[in-house]
């Protein structure tokens, strides 16, 4: 997973940032507000949240900003995650992209996996402030210029608006549900479990028979909790994690208080260099890219090989004379150990085998599984 992008991909985002600034032309005496605009923004998205209106996307300033800063960023957290997964797409499929904004996603998909381009692809794409729905329309019409095999269909409204489309084969949410969640209080899990459910349900109702979920979010601990809540919802559903997760057991990492939750962290140095320096001038560098995530669908879990899967989750940090990094197994967490070089070295949400037998020492202040590299 997140492998760095190849240079067709960097391209292809560097192209996206003039395509942005060419259909959305910024006044010269606007864009030396640029970054302020995009550090305000950048607080109603986190720490101000109660300051911000639902439509607050629909102000000229705070647009701009997003089309400018938030999407590029955002889509290219998913050109590094969308490589490395399975989608299973074929031509004549229904994608539903729930609280899209500005077609995030569907650019993101166009960017990363030109293995799909010459598909006949539906996307349904739902947001509740359909200026923002617009701008994406047209921003992507101008990226993939006169293709024709990806229609678009715009629709504003709320997650549970209903509507008499078929069911989709993929529904795609990408910091969808951390919104949802968020004002829900952090020390009642049950109120998190019930709406979690309510979702789960939804999602599954909006799925043909072997439908995947994708679920996309920010790598913080809220999000890190709704996601290990939304999994365990679409188990009783059903649904199998297909990745991260090496496993379909309970999540040993379900955030919530103080809790250790699942996430991944990649370096930026591919990203477009006037996209890191316009990150820099709104005071919000960014080094690196945080997200969590889950794939889900409706089969079974595969065997996926011998021995016993580890995902790892977490930097290295010293750990008894040693370097250790957190992992996710069937058998819980795991703290893997072993020379400071070789566990830095390993890229963020790699995957290990380790072949029997096993350790059974536990990690004194964690209670991980200890296993030695």
């Amino acid at each position: 997973m997140f492998a760095s992008l190849d240079s067709a991909v960097c391209q292809a985002l560097e192209n996206l940032l003039g395509i942005i600034d060419r259909v959305f032309p910024l006044p010269r005496r606007f864009r030396a507000g640029l970054p302020r605009d995009i550090a305000e923004l950048s607080g109603l998205l986190t720490g101000n949240r109660e300051a911000r209106s639902e439509s607050y996307l629909g102000k000229p300033g705070h647009l701009s900003a997003y089309l400018r800063y938030f999407l590029p960023w955002n889509v290219y957290r998913l050109c590094r995650l969308l490589p490395g997964l399975d989608l299973s797409l074929r031509s004549g499929d229904v994608i539903s992209d729930l609280g899209c904004g500005p077609l995030t996603f569907p650019i993101a998909l166009w960017i990363s996996r030109p293995d799909l381009r010459e598909l006949a692809l539906e996307f349904r794409c739902l947001d509740h402030t359909y200026p923002v729905l617009e701008a994406g329309k047209t921003l992507f019409s101008a990226l993939i210029a006169s293709n024709a095999k990806w229609h678009i269909q715009l629709i504003r409204g709320s997650l549970e608006t209903r509507t008499k489309a078929p069911k989709a084969a993929l529904i795609s949410a990408s910091q969808v549900f951390n919104e949802v969640f968020w004002g829900l209080p952090h020390r009642k899990p049950e109120l998190l479990a019930a709406s979690a459910g309510k979702y789960a349900r939804l999602l599954a109702s909006l799925l043909t028979e072997k439908g995947v979920i994708l679920i996309v979010e920010p790598g913080i601990p809220r999000s890190g909790e709704g996601i290990a809540a939304l999994r365990a919802a679409l188990l009783d559903q059903g649904y199998t994690p297909l990745m991260p997760c090496p496993h379909s057991k309970a999540c040993p990492f379900p955030g919530g208080f103080r809790a250790k939750w699942c996430h991944f962290a990649f370096d930026t140095q591919d990203a477009p260099p006037a996209l890191l320096n316009l990150s820099a001038a709104a005071g919000i560098p960014k080094e690196r890219a945080v997200l969590s995530f889950l794939l889900a669908h409706s089969g079974e879990a595969g065997s996926g090989g011998l021995g016993l899967p580890v995902r790892i989750i977490s930097d290295a940090f010293p750990v008894s004379g040693r370097y250790g990094r957190y992992g996710c197994s069937p058998q819980g967490a795991v703290l893997v150990t072993g020379p400071a070089a070789e566990m830095e070295s390993w890229k963020s949400g790699a995957l290990l085998r380790y072949a029997p037998p096993l350790s059974s020492r536990r990690d004194k202040k964690s209670g991980a599984l200890l296993l030695p590299l």
